[in-house]
């Protein structure tokens, strides 16, 4: 993510017009069509306003625990059709329950627990995520 770890701060991504744009610009520099956009964590910075904006142009969407997620309403979130697969792990105390009370909203959702896991529920298990992953991008149209 543009802006974190030790990645170099990058001008637009101080705001979330900004990080909707700079994702914007990613998706279409890759010429992706209708992507699933996976976003784990501070990622949840960048794909929540682009699915507010753009969730049309997504074939699926999957938060991990994103960042952000209170950024929105529930009547927002009520407005976004994009089929959305919620994953988290159950050790996740801090980030997954605040994440899981809003993402819900979304109509067209369904959730995967992992267990054992924590916030990075992909590194912990990293069997059971793919499965859960894979399921999901299996059934999208």
């Amino acid at each position: 993510v543009p802006g974190y770890g030790d990645s170099p701060p990058v001008e637009m991504a101080v705001t979330a017009q900004g990080r909707m744009t700079f994702l914007d610009h990613v998706l279409r520099e890759l010429g992706m069509q209708r992507p699933v956009l996976v976003s784990p964590s501070m990622s949840g910075r960048f794909a929540l306003p682009f699915l507010m904006a753009h969730g049309d142009r997504l074939a699926g969407f999957v938060p991990i625990a994103p960042v952000g997620t209170k950024d929105y309403t529930a009547e927002q979130y009520r407005q976004v059709q994009t089929p959305t697969l919620i994953l988290y792990g159950d050790r996740d105390t801090g980030l997954a329950p605040q994440a899981l009370q809003n993402l819900q909203h979304l109509p067209e959702h369904r959730g995967t627990v992992l267990l054992g896991a924590g916030h990075a529920c992909y590194l912990d298990k990293p069997k059971e995520f793919h499965q859960a992953l894979l399921g999901f991008l299996r059934q999208l149209k």
